[in-house]
């Protein structure tokens, strides 16, 4: 039999020739595609190695989410472009060709969007930790938007009235909005927490009677670590509506501290007690003196009134300083012999007649 005579012979109604033209198809979509995606990411790994952007990095990311069944249902699809077969398995086929095409797209814009929040957070996370837990929410709100534009144009393709759809959903909305709108005040206080910044990762915070250092602020809930370990959860709503002391924002630490000493010491040593004291104080660094006084005549000692700042807002450095001041304090009145005052009481008897 001559090869013209083979070629037409007929399979299924198609000829031959047909058949393996829409065999070659396949494996040039489904197989031949995939191998030139792997030779591409090869090439594109031993490429970012070499450089320090991100860009290549994100295509290598993407070329790797594109899925094999994807390509195969494509092949199959141009398979069936070379054939004749009934209307109906004919739109079968293209209709799940769409799906798979609307299915990798919303994949690769996923992977688009991961892909950049996580390049952006790293590289925001060390001057700005808000302004990466804000890309991480938006990040969410991305990959829900896309999806649900994804399950949309599926639906449609599939036949489906989706204007119907939209509205019915529109109404459900407002029902589930009223059922959950804790929930939906926790969602939008959280966006506001994000883009207002009153406070970010990390900080100290002072909530009412609640201290700790904030560790997460998620779509519902902010997480802080306490002083005494435990996990301290807020919902975001309660968060908002409370009066934060936000200890991270500090610049530097003012301190102000009063100290008494007894009534019998004499004028002179109480007027050179304010110099003392700023002598103490400036012989620390990291310190600012800001003023001393004789403040007032107290129960039992004269008071007097100090104030000065620490320059960073780490409590451990501040103890560290206000610690030697003390111990400054204590070595000058000990030389000038300047007495600490403490709690007395004198009592006066009277020898009855």
């Amino acid at each position: 039999m001559r090869i013209e005579d083979l070629m037409q012979l007929q399979f299924l109604g198609n000829p031959l020739l047909s058949w393996l033209y829409a065999v070659l198809a396949f494996f040039c979509t489904a197989i031949g595609v995939r191998l030139l995606l792997r030779f591409l990411t090869a090439r594109l790994v031993v490429l970012t190695q070499r450089t320090e952007t991100r860009l290549d990095d994100a295509v290598v990311e993407l070329i790797r989410q594109t899925k094999w069944w994807t390509l195969a249902i494509i092949g199959v699809y141009a398979a069936t472009r070379f054939l004749e077969i009934p209307e109906r398995p004919g739109a079968w086929i293209a209709g799940a060709a769409a799906v798979a095409l609307f299915l990798q797209t919303g994949i690769w814009l996923s992977g688009m969007i991961v892909v950049w929040v996580e390049s952006s957070r790293q590289r925001r996370m060390a001057r700005s930790p808000a302004a990466a837990t804000g890309l991480y929410a938006i990040g969410i709100v991305g990959r829900i938007v896309v999806w649900s534009v994804v399950l949309l144009l599926i639906l449609d393709n599939l036949g489906v009235d989706i204007t119907a759809l939209v509205a019915s959903l529109g109404v459900g909305g407002v029902a589930v909005a009223l059922a959950v709108q804790n929930i939906l005040g926790d969602l939008f206080a959280s966006f506001s927490i994000i883009f207002d910044k009153p406070f970010v990762v990390g900080d100290f915070l002072a909530i009412d009677k609640y201290v700790g250092s904030v560790e997460h602020v998620g779509l519902k809930t902010t997480r802080l670590r306490s002083l005494t370990g435990e996990q301290l959860v807020f919902s975001n709503s309660d968060l908002l509506g409370s009066r934060i002391q936000n200890y991270g924002r500090m610049k530097e630490r003012r301190v102000a501290f009063e100290i008494g000493v007894t009534y019998q010491t004499p004028r002179d040593k109480l007027a050179r007690i304010p110099q003392m004291l700023q002598a103490a104080i400036e012989q620390q660094p990291h310190t600012r003196f800001d003023r001393s006084h004789f403040k007032s005549y107290g129960d039992f000692s004269l008071v007097f009134e100090t104030v000065y700042y620490v320059d960073t807002a780490d409590y451990n450095i501040y103890m560290d300083i206000h610690q030697a001041v003390n111990l400054g304090i204590h070595e000058k009145f000990e030389q000038a012999q300047i007495e600490f005052a403490y709690p007395t009481q004198t009592l006066f008897l009277k020898r009855g007649l």
